[in-house]
């Protein structure tokens, strides 16, 4: 007689197995873990002589002792000839509908977890507008394809973009749904582009500044009150991302060495980038006073300034540009008016290395190349005043 094998699986190893694969425990019970690291519990079993897999739920809302609790009483309803999916559904009580199962990821997945606050209710705000209206009321075990393309066809080609985005978070809503056993079967989103229009694609381009006007516009932006203006100087002086200047601190910024040191979980690219401060920059930063954690403090303590501080600041100038064109504007002057190097424009901008090689090799972040290159832009947009 075979050895029956239970109680594999430790919490330890639930809690960091990254490995994608399907982990037994015994009785029927499995620990699944994907591609991205998700992971949930699954039983397997025979149900009237058929093989059976069932979504049991999450391990973040399932710990391993309830998992094998549930699994052995599974095992039992099966052996006695019954369901045990149609035992889960009826202890479940209550159907969830697409909304409530909407809510819930976002609660548990990007509210409060996400760090762009503009990201944050955009996920939400944009089910509610084109998903609920016509599908959040349906049962999620329910909901199927041809209800997707119903809430998709109408904005695939109108708002591509809005469209990719509310079909990327409708697929999230039901991949959860599926680990936390509310319905089972191929994600209804999987390749629903195919019966969907081709989208034209197009090139997303930032409106920009010219780079020869720069200078002027530098000496306006000197004239406007408020730390918005403040950091919005810092911002073209440094090349960052809006997100990485409202959210600098002082512990940051090293004002012997003239770096600030941006962390990985700040970075778009995940990893840590230092920024050369030029004069102009770093008389911009001596001239800030220390109210807060936050170099650029809002009115709110303990608050970065909001997504929207600078654009407002070019608004009132009436700059018909957006803030992350300045970007641009430097990659511009650094092509048509530099000799640097391709990888020193690329690394000043914080961009990731596309080529796997390259990137394996690259050992150094360029950083006193990148110093000489900003003080040339410095030394520009100030026309030597510093």
């Amino acid at each position: 007689m075979p050895k029956i094998v239970r109680n594999q699986l430790t919490f330890q190893r639930v809690k960091n197995e990254k490995r994608p694969g399907r982990y037994a425990d015994g009785r029927g019970l499995y620990l699944i873990v994907s591609d991205h690291g998700s992971r949930w519990w699954q039983w397997r079993g025979t149900v009237n002589g058929r093989r059976r897999e069932i979504g049991m739920g999450s391990v973040y809302t399932l710990s391993l002792a309830d998992a094998r609790e549930k699994a052995a009483e599974w095992h039992q309803i099966a052996r006695s000839g019954s369901d045990p999916a149609e035992h889960r559904d009826r202890q479940r009580g209550e159907i969830v509908s697409f909304e409530e199962a909407s809510r819930q990821v976002w609660a548990d997945q990007v509210d409060g977890v996400a760090r762009n606050d503009k990201h944050r209710k955009q996920w939400i705000s944009s089910l509610e507008t084109y998903a609920f209206p016509t599908i959040g009321n349906r049962p999620i075990a329910i909901v199927t394809q041809s209800d997707f393309l119903g809430v998709l066809s109408a904005i695939w080609i109108q708002k591509p973009e809005t469209a990719r985005r509310v079909k990327q978070r409708m697929k999230a809503v039901m991949d959860w749904a599926r680990a936390s056993g509310f319905c089972e079967g191929v994600n209804p989103l999987e390749g629903i582009e195919k019966a969907l229009p081709k989208q034209r694609q197009r090139t997303k381009h930032f409106s920009a500044v010219p780079w020869q006007e720069l200078p002027e516009l530098m000496r306006r932006i000197e004239d406007v009150e408020g730390v918005g203006a403040l950091a919005l100087r810092f911002l073209i002086l440094t090349c960052a991302r809006s997100g990485e200047v409202r959210g600098a601190i002082w512990s940051e910024i090293d004002v012997d060495a003239g770096v600030w040191t941006i962390p990985e979980e700040r970075m778009k690219a995940g990893r840590a980038h230092r920024v050369p401060l030029s004069p102009a920059a770093m008389a911009l930063v001596d001239a800030m006073p220390k109210v807060d954690d936050f170099v650029f403090a809002s009115r709110k303590k303990g608050r970065p300034l909001s997504d929207m501080t600078l654009s407002a600041v070019l608004r009132r100038m009436k700059v018909d540009a957006t803030v992350h064109g300045f970007r641009s504007s430097f990659r511009d002057w650094a092509e048509e008016a530099t000799s640097f190097p391709h990888e020193v424009k690329e690394a000043a901008l914080a961009h990731a290395v596309r080529n796997k090689v390259e990137a394996a090799y690259r050992r150094t972040d360029l950083f006193e190349k990148r110093r000489e290159m900003m003080v040339d832009w410095n030394s520009f947009l100030t026309k030597g005043e510093f």
